[in-house]
């Protein structure tokens, strides 16, 4: 049995972390077995989740876990894609995650209505006033992040068109489409749910939001990807109609 190893379902979404969804959203599209721990942070290789444990293999790292899947397991999540379509998929994988994610990530961290509604839970569990300190010390780390990444140097009406490009484009790829490649999921539609549906995130009021509202189908895109793999989450399930 695989364990992936989660933060667990927050704000409307299937996990807080769109890495974890779409490791998760792998999984469910390679038909494997698997158990969810949300006690592994303390203990993930890379200070990050998701990692998984896999018959005592720890793989960490979304990417590297699809890699390990499709070489351990003989599954091809891109099946039926040609050599340009799959590069194409690629360069859209790492748009939303290396581009667009950041800009999610900015919405939430710095701007203070939405960091009380989002990012403060993460520290709940943890005792007062180690809590005040720790958060704040997070959230600090966030901002420098964003800095050295190079997207928090660009102000904020810069960042949201950055992130609102991306998302554009996206949404020009899925056009009238099912899927991002086609009429079934490949591996993009794992990154795509996943980080799409971040953006689209009902807790948070953002200008991102509102650009991926605008796009219809994106919305209808993240519904039918949760209506098939998340029913359980009703909300998002309801916009594939």
């Amino acid at each position: 049995m695989i364990t992936l190893y989660a933060f667990g379902p927050a704000f409307g979404l299937p996990d807080m972390s769109p890495f974890v969804t779409k490791a998760e959203m792998l999984l469910k599209l390679a038909g494997l077995g698997y158990e969810t721990d949300t006690r592994g942070f303390s203990k993930a290789p890379k200070g990050k989740l998701p990692y998984i444990v896999d018959d005592g293999e720890t793989i960490a790292d979304s990417t590297f876990i699809r890699w390990h899947l499709e070489k351990k397991y003989g599954i091809d999540f891109d099946r039926g894609l040609g050599t340009e379509q799959r590069a194409v998929a690629w360069a859209f994988e790492k748009m939303l995650e290396d581009h667009a994610y950041w800009t999610v990530l900015h919405a939430r961290w710095v701007d203070d209505d939405n960091f009380n509604k989002g990012p403060r839970a993460y520290f709940e569990r943890m005792p007062m006033p180690a809590r005040l300190v720790v958060q704040r010390m997070a959230r600090r780390q966030m901002k420098t992040e964003l800095h050295g990444h190079g997207m928090g140097r660009h102000s904020e009406e810069e960042i949201v068109a950055l992130g609102t490009r991306s998302l554009e484009a996206a949404a020009e790829l899925l056009a009238d489409k099912p899927f991002m490649m086609g009429s079934e999921p490949t591996g993009l539609d794992a990154t795509g749910f996943a980080f799409i549906g971040g953006a689209l995130c009902p807790c948070f009021e953002t200008p991102l939001r509102s650009a991926v509202e605008r796009r219809d189908n994106l919305k209808r895109y993240v519904g039918r990807m949760a209506e098939r793999f998340y029913p359980e989450q009703t909300e998002m399930a309801g916009w594939a109609a």
